[in-house]
């Protein structure tokens, strides 16, 4: 936007009649004096309209003299200065839940295999980029604390073998071999026993958490916080077309009378209306019921 635009969208304003690059060093003065601040801070410090604020604030983005979180506190970015990064970490409460979770456990960690992580640490982690700063070593993504420098990661390798060969020793005539490690009898090495892999339920859990995204995705439905994962069972909790909801996807193919008990359960804990996610539709039996329930008013006793 610039600054003709600002001057029409905002000519009833006295504040426009001064020189625009006067209010950007303002501006940057809060940040510098105040660190990272949201627009509603930085209009009250400068004496103006958040619209007016945030207008310069988003040349000021576009110029590069200032930047913009990705984390939002309520419904807005916070605005900082290059050097402010480490200031941000004072916001951290307010990542919903899954992303402080994320948080902790990379700023405890330092550095997360990414293959590791559970599908909703890396989901959250994805959204935390103002914390979270991903790096390659050979195939696999790390992820280190934005605070940690890259250099501080090391793959810990294993140390070199040293074999010390003894001279033989003479002790009351008797001449004490050295162990003989080159011996042509080779010992006897047991195959160790493979545990089952976990990469393959792995794979089918991210996948099975992909497939309720696309959902998501596909029907334009926000999601708001993961409430509980497990291999059969994803509860989320979100946003269609306004109206905060509960989804309880299923990981299989019929949805039984208990799952749908279950869900209503979770949903009256929560004080939310459901939904229920299958990769099938329900058996035929609860499908008939569900179909006459519809038109039942209710249920009432002769005794």
């Amino acid at each position: 936007m610039n600054h003709k635009k600002i001057y029409n969208l905002l000519s009833f304003s006295p504040i426009t009649m001064q020189d625009p690059n006067d209010i950007k060093e303002r501006i940057i003065s809060v940040l510098r004096s105040k660190g990272p601040s949201l627009p509603v801070h930085i209009a009250t410090e400068i004496k103006t309209s958040i619209l007016f604020s945030s207008a310069f604030l988003g040349e000021l983005v576009s110029e590069k003299k200032v930047s913009m979180s990705h984390m939002r506190v309520g419904s807005s970015p916070l605005y900082f200065l290059s050097g402010q990064e480490p200031l941000l970490e004072r916001f951290s409460q307010h990542l919903k839940s899954k992303e402080k979770d994320a948080f902790q456990l990379v700023k405890e960690k330092k550095f997360l295999m990414d293959s590791q992580q559970s599908p909703a640490i890396r989901v959250a982690i994805r959204d935390i980029r103002d914390f979270a700063l991903p790096f390659k070593n050979g195939e696999e993504i790390i992820w280190r604390y934005f605070l940690v420098p890259e250099a501080e990661f090391k793959v810990k390798e294993e140390e070199p073998i040293v074999v010390e060969i003894k001279k033989p020793v003479v002790v009351e005539d008797k001449v004490e071999k050295p162990l003989d490690i080159f011996s042509k009898k080779e010992p006897e090495i047991k195959p160790r026993k493979k545990k089952p892999s976990k990469k393959k339920s792995s794979e089918k859990d991210g996948k099975f958490f992909s497939d309720v995204k696309e959902f998501l995705s596909g029907n334009s439905i926000d999601l708001l916080d993961i409430e509980g994962f497990k291999k059969r069972e994803i509860v989320l909790k979100i946003n269609e077309k306004g109206q905060e909801k509960l989804l309880v996807a299923y990981n299989k193919n019929k949805i039984t009378e208990r799952d749908i008990i279950n869900a209503s359960k979770k949903a009256s804990k929560a004080s939310l209306p459901y939904i229920i996610l299958g990769v099938g539709g329900p058996l035929k039996k609860v499908d008939s019921l569900i179909e006459a329930l519809k038109g039942l008013s209710s249920i009432k006793k002769f005794k």
